[in-house]
């Protein structure tokens, strides 16, 4: 991590961080950038040049090359997303689950999957959730398991150190609670969730990175829609990665594991190998890829 990086962006204005002179300062961005798009404009985690000729006016003049470009939370150059779900209240979200991994895997993010609010499940709802998480931990996913009444895993904090982090996931599932274990010096607001409507509150405004031990981390706004932003029903069955390792025993090249004879996936879900939910999810994913393109 060296340069200056975009650590914070409220109404236009940015919050750069200059890593050989260790400080924090303003910026506004040059005139060019307010006139492309939301995947060109700057955006918190960029690494860019500025212009300080004026002290009191410091600009934005150029956005390096992005190894990661988020457009829900928008925020780039992210490699290691936390992905923070509930088990109950909200109730755990498998779809929404997979299309975060999608998305995340596209994008050469690597994911950990964190679960929370194990203590508000019986005993039949855990015998129910159990083989779920463990089919995703068997896929290759590091699992871990989050409650604001129990200390931080250690483990979670290593993984932050020498990573740009983003965590998110849908409303009410905890992130700032997570967070404000990471690291209680931030004590971000928390709410507990919406009763009448099954959601949390939108604590967190804004994207912003806050520096975490020997990383950075940050915190995103609550959402439950994502898009395949500029992915295709390839992209989308690439990015199932025990689907895609076994794509090289389907018959066809380029099997997209829907109706294709000696398909490999499709058997081993007949097997049991693959987890319903999983294959039901994908497929929906593909067709909803396949109907935005005929628009």
């Amino acid at each position: 991590m060296k340069g200056t990086m975009i650590i914070g962006l409220v109404a236009g204005e940015y919050t750069l961080y200059d890593f050989d002179k260790q400080k924090k300062f303003k910026a506004r961005a040059r005139g060019k950038f307010r006139q492309k798009d939301l995947f060109t404009s700057p955006k918190v985690g960029d690494y860019v040049l500025y212009n300080d000729d004026n002290p009191d006016s410091i600009i934005i003049t150029e956005v390096f090359e992005r190894t990661s470009d988020l457009v829900r939370p928008p925020i780039a150059n992210i490699n290691q997303a936390l992905l923070l779900f509930s088990v109950k209240r909200p109730d755990f979200n498998d779809n929404l689950l997979d299309r975060f991994l999608s998305i995340i895997e596209f994008n050469n993010i690597k994911p950990i999957l964190i679960f929370s609010k194990w203590d508000l499940l019986n005993e039949e709802e855990v015998k129910v959730i159990e083989p779920i998480i463990s089919y995703y931990q068997n896929i290759g996913y590091k699992i871990f398991r989050f409650s604001k009444f129990e200390p931080l895993d250690p483990e979670i904090r290593a993984l932050i150190d020498d990573n740009i982090s983003v965590v998110t996931g849908q409303s009410g599932v905890g992130k700032s609670t997570l967070l404000n274990k990471i690291d209680n010096s931030w004590q971000l607001k928390t709410d507990e969730i919406s009763l009448a409507l099954g959601r949390g509150k939108h604590t967190t405004r804004e994207v912003s990175l806050m520096p975490a031990g020997k990383g950075w981390i940050a915190d995103t706004p609550g959402f439950g829609i994502l898009e395949f932003e500029g992915m295709d029903e390839i992209d989308i069955s690439h990015s199932f990665v025990e689907f895609f390792e076994l794509s090289h025993n389907c018959k066809f090249k380029g099997c997209l594991h829907e109706k294709e004879p000696g398909c490999a996936v499709k058997a081993a879900l007949s097997e049991g190998k693959i987890l319903k939910s999983r294959y039901d999810n994908y497929l929906g994913f593909i067709n909803e890829v396949k109907s935005k393109r005929k628009w």
